[in-house]
């Protein structure tokens, strides 16, 4: 029997300044055995160094897009229970027995609630509708764990979606299976707010994720992402 509880699966894309912090947060906030998987994208920076260089984790390397990323992690993921994580996110404490907990109540599927770090009052009314249990309410930075049966029924990751690939799997999950969120906040990095502007990246983000709930094309929203996030 596989020893692993959760395989932990984390696209990687330029982040050295983030994956010593998140590699120390996950083995101190873990209360079980875990699978450690980085999928890389194609880093210019020294990810790939770095990550070379870590015991006692999975490395591989693809093509840049953060659903084929994950497709891959988890295409080589030996437990039964896959979990999707942020590279500038950082998990609770006991984030794996708490999921382990949940899914033994039945769930499929699920995430945790959110919390900025810095905060921002505009930040913080995001962080405070995660805890609705609405496809509207979610996101990637919430993280998603899954069993793996159910992520291969539903194909995994759709990789015509370069932006809001998480949330069109996570629609889908919605639709077949039950979904959970667990009460305990996971923290992510506002970096990509504070240097595009919080206010405005929230009003792209409102507006790129009205336009896949209106249907628009995945290469529309990768386009309107491209002009207006840096």
């Amino acid at each position: 029997m596989n020893k692993n509880f959760l395989s932990i699966i984390i696209p990687v894309l330029n982040e050295e300044n983030q994956l010593n912090i998140l590699l120390q947060s996950i083995r101190e906030q873990s209360c079980l055995e875990n699978e450690i998987i980085f999928v890389d994208g194609g880093s210019t920076d020294n990810s790939i160094e770095w990550l070379k260089q870590q015991k006692e984790i999975k490395f591989i390397q693809t093509s840049k897009g953060k659903a084929h990323q994950q497709n891959k992690g988890a295409k080589i993921a030996t437990s039964e229970f896959l979990y999707f994580l942020h590279a500038d996110s950082k998990p609770p404490k006991g984030f794996d027995q708490l999921i382990m907990n949940t899914i033994k109540k039945g769930e499929k599927a699920g995430c945790f609630r959110l919390k900025f770090s810095p905060n921002h009052w505009a930040l913080n009314l995001a962080a405070y509708a995660s805890r609705f249990n609405n496809k509207f309410c979610r996101g990637g930075d919430q993280s998603l764990f899954i069993q793996k049966k159910y992520f291969l029924e539903l194909n995994g990751f759709n990789e015509e979606y370069i932006v809001c690939e998480d949330g069109e799997l996570i629609d889908r999950i919605y639709k077949k299976y039950s979904f959970c969120i667990i009460p305990q906040q996971i923290t992510t990095s506002s970096r990509r707010f504070i240097k595009n502007g919080v206010l405005k990246l929230q009003f792209h983000f409102m507006i790129i994720h009205l336009m896949r709930a209106l249907g628009f094309k995945p290469e529309i929203l990768e386009k309107y992402y491209s002009h207006f996030v840096k």
